[in-house]
């Protein structure tokens, strides 16, 4: 499996997701992560990126959002607690074994 966190300089998660995602897949061997740092509009254009930090799971965004537009912006994820910078460790845990499910 592979994991892609998407991210701009400056966006204040980012981080928070890296370290939530390395606790998501710690001791899974087959998993692989990488970061892709997003730097101009054209990028985000040409990814279809939808905010940082955005979580790529097999080339697909577990927390899509339809109305999401494109483009270097901070992104919010629903949490359990509400609104917040960063999915959980255990939202990033169901998204990676449902999509490791699929496959």
């Amino acid at each position: 499996m592979e994991i892609t966190l998407q991210y701009f300089d400056g966006c204040p998660n980012w981080e928070v997701l890296d370290n939530r995602l390395a606790e998501a897949v710690d001791g899974q061997s087959d998993v692989r992560v990488t970061r892709q740092l997003v730097e101009t509009a054209e990028d985000a254009e040409r990814l279809g990126f939808h905010g940082s930090p955005t979580v790529l799971i097999d080339g697909v965004d577990p927390f899509s959002d339809e109305h999401a537009t494109v483009g270097l912006a901070c992104r919010v994820f629903r949490t359990p607690a509400g609104f917040a910078g960063s999915p959980t460790v255990t939202q990033l845990r169901v998204a990676i074994s449902a999509q490791g499910s699929e496959v």
